[in-house]
């Protein structure tokens, strides 16, 4: 369940990263709502997830959740690049996530 949970929260910090770009510096008021509600709702779910994951594994796997989602947004939402270099760091970004969760089971 704690799993779940923590993907949930991953997720939901993509919503908040990508209200927060529309969110034109906080001018535009309904991304900027969205991005409040998302961003409190994947906090309090990483804090559920963390009451059974350890710490370091919980708060990586969050923050590499939001960080690839947030960059696959980009590329596909926002027309951002694809370069090389980026796909590269993203894999390795996921690279890492899959070996945080296999060293914690």
């Amino acid at each position: 369940m704690a799993w779940i949970l923590l993907i949930g929260a991953g997720l939901l910090e993509i919503v908040w990263a990508f209200y927060m770009k529309q969110s034109d510096g906080f001018s535009r008021m309904m991304p900027t709502i969205i991005m409040a509600v998302a961003m409190l709702a994947s906090v309090a779910l990483l804090a559920l997830a963390m009451r059974s994951l350890p710490l370091g594994t919980a708060y990586a796997v969050w923050t590499g959740i939001g960080a690839v989602g947030a960059f696959v947004m980009g590329i596909a939402v926002l027309g951002e690049a694809a370069t090389p270099a980026r796909l590269i760091a993203a894999i390795l970004i996921l690279a890492g996530l899959v070996i945080m969760k296999v060293a914690s089971s």
